[in-house]
């Protein structure tokens, strides 16, 4: 859905979350194979289509007896019907034959030469009383039992449970495939940098904290500076267009939200027929985020080219966007006890990482916009407010996907 506006202003941070989350709908669930689907939500209910477990079975290796006749039993043919003061050999989980009763242990009884089954001296009291070591059909469930609701994350156990009931395929809720541009024509992949160059600090990393935030990871594509790049990543460029089934639902890219003559960002959403839904933050590090839908519903995500300006924006802009496309609730922030005076900032809330000590959060040390080192070490960021916080004073904290 495109914003009926261009957005010529800055929001505030808080605004700009919500921004994020209201402004894409959940995507359509699909189906997928059991094996598949660990990890997933679920979006309709596992039912048990028959009772579970479907039949009466032995909960013992032994024989199954029918003791309307006392015993000894005289042995038949395993499977068959018995008939009183009948008993045929059944092993652990096998079908109770009809007419059985009751389940005898193996260490309970024994045949004798002539083909009977008695009871041993020593066995346990009560071992043909009816029902003994026999498991009734639907113990476990009957039919109609809702055996998994729908919001549960599957885990394996889930997953066999949903077996043993029958089932091949289950409906989760399709995780928002994300694509990452990564752009700068003096970005390097390995080694020390030389002066004019900067280290890549998003490609090793970006894949997963997309899965952390609850994306797909799509591929990643690096690109230079020049506005033919730019249209070419985004789809622009004759057969630049993916299928369907590959398209990416959103598409991060790092760098080139700011205003100078080598920024693209604005001009190749505009070109694509796209609209900014959002054109900068009222935050510090992370001002020049930006939020674009194009026509055919993708959504972008344009990020500062400093590597924690870049974090705290995705955390501001792709974590809501993600939250909502994957049908989960927007994450809110915990008021915790600042262990520090953080000075005023008017017009701008800033976002420092943290570390929560003895229930107090104190902001980290080195971070700076282009800074990771105190990112590294955090348990959360903070959202100071413009009039900043003092020491004692709640200020609202949010947890890092990592963390």
């Amino acid at each position: 859905m495109l914003a009926q506006a261009t957005c010529t202003e800055a929001l505030t941070w808080a605004d700009a979350r919500q921004l994020a989350y209201h402004c894409a709908a959940p995507l359509p669930s699909l189906s997928v194979s059991l094996r598949d689907a660990i990890g997933g939500t679920l979006t309709s209910p596992v039912v048990a289509q028959q009772d579970l477990p479907h039949y009466a079975s032995s909960a013992m290796d032994g024989w199954a007896v029918n003791t309307s006749g006392d015993g000894p039993w005289i042995l038949t043919a395993s499977g068959m019907p018995l008939a009183a003061g009948q008993a045929s050999v059944i092993a652990t989980g096998g079908l109770v034959p009809s007419g059985a009763t009751a389940v005898v242990r193996k260490e309970s009884g024994f045949v004798s030469d002539d083909g009977h089954l008695s009871l041993r001296h020593d066995s346990r009291p009560g071992e043909t009383l009816p029902g003994r070591h026999i498991r009734p059909a639907g113990e476990e469930a009957t039919a109609g039992d809702v055996l998994i609701p729908a919001g549960t994350l599957l885990n394996p156990a889930h997953i066999a449970l949903a077996a043993v009931a029958g089932h091949d395929h289950v409906r989760i809720q399709r995780k928002p495939r994300v694509a990452v541009v990564l752009t700068g024509s003096e970005v390097v992949t390995s080694g020390e940098p030389a002066p004019g160059q900067v280290r890549d600090a998003f490609g090793p990393q970006l894949d997963t904290v997309v899965s952390q935030l609850g994306g797909a990871p799509g591929g990643q594509l690096r690109i230079g500076d020049s506005y033919d790049e730019w249209m070419a990543a985004l789809g622009g460029a004759p057969g630049g267009s993916l299928p369907d089934a590959d398209r990416p639902d959103v598409i991060v890219t790092t760098g080139g939200t700011g205003k100078s003559g080598t920024d693209h960002f604005r001009d190749a959403v505009a070109a694509l027929g796209g609209r900014l839904l959002l054109d900068g933050v009222a935050m510090r590090p992370g001002h020049p985020a930006v939020l674009a839908e194009l026509p055919d519903g993708r959504f972008i995500v344009g990020l500062p080219g400093n590597p924690l300006a870049a974090m705290m924006a995705l955390m501001t802009l792709g974590e809501p966007l993600l939250a909502a496309l994957g049908n989960r609730p927007l994450q809110e922030a915990r008021l915790l006890t600042s262990g520090a005076d953080i000075d005023p900032d008017p017009g701008r809330t800033r976002l420092m990482p943290c570390a929560l000590i003895h229930d107090l959060v104190f902001p980290a040390s080195h971070t700076g916009p282009g800074m990771m080192r105190g990112l590294a070490w955090a348990n959360g960021y903070m959202a100071v407010p413009p009039e900043g916080v003092a020491a004692g004073a709640p200020v609202p904290v949010l947890p890092l996907p990592w963390g």
